[in-house]
């Protein structure tokens, strides 16, 4: 008898870890939607103001399991290697690009505000990078509702931009 198509650990864990960023998600009073195609990002996150009216722009959000964290500098930091074509996608993006990793052995997230990031590291150039890159993560930038907060400043913040750029 031929064998059945298995749900394998690695399709459990990303279903995990969308499951936990929705819900931090939606305890903010925010929205997520899915991605049917995953060309990038998984999910995109929404945000509303305080009287629930939707904010212009959005998050972006790639999102990655594993039940073992690879962490550096006395374990306060995550390394995890992105694809440079994932890097040429996101860091060319006008929006706020989140990356989460999700440990699922203690159900956590932690995420990274990728142009930020690189914004910040002098001399980075995407054409001097391999095949990957290792971006590190703080483990101080747990996925949580104040990280919401945060996300959707970010967006506030490009929003500011966009409007000053329009008016200019």
């Amino acid at each position: 008898m031929a064998r059945r198509k298995q749900r394998t650990r690695d399709h459990v864990i990303a279903d995990l870890s969308e499951n936990h960023f929705e819900k931090c998600a939606l305890q903010k009073g925010f929205s997520v939607e899915r991605t049917a195609h995953d060309y990038g990002y998984d999910v995109i996150l929404f945000t509303y103001d305080k009287n629930g009216e939707i904010e212009n722009g959005f998050v972006s959000v790639q999102l990655k399991a594993t039940d073992k964290l690879n962490t550096i500098n006395n374990n306060t930091t995550i390394s995890f290697p992105v694809d440079k074509k994932d890097l040429d996608l996101w860091l060319n993006e006008f929006f706020p690009v989140i990356f989460v990793i999700y440990d699922a052995a203690n159900e956590q997230g932690y995420w990274l505000y990728l142009q930020s990031y690189f914004n910040a590291m002098t001399g980075f150039s995407l054409t001097n990078v391999g095949k990957t890159f290792n971006i590190h993560i703080p483990l101080s930038n747990s996925i949580g509702k104040g990280a919401m907060t945060k996300f959707a400043d970010f967006k506030s913040k490009r929003n500011k931009i966009a409007l000053t750029a329009q008016h200019t």
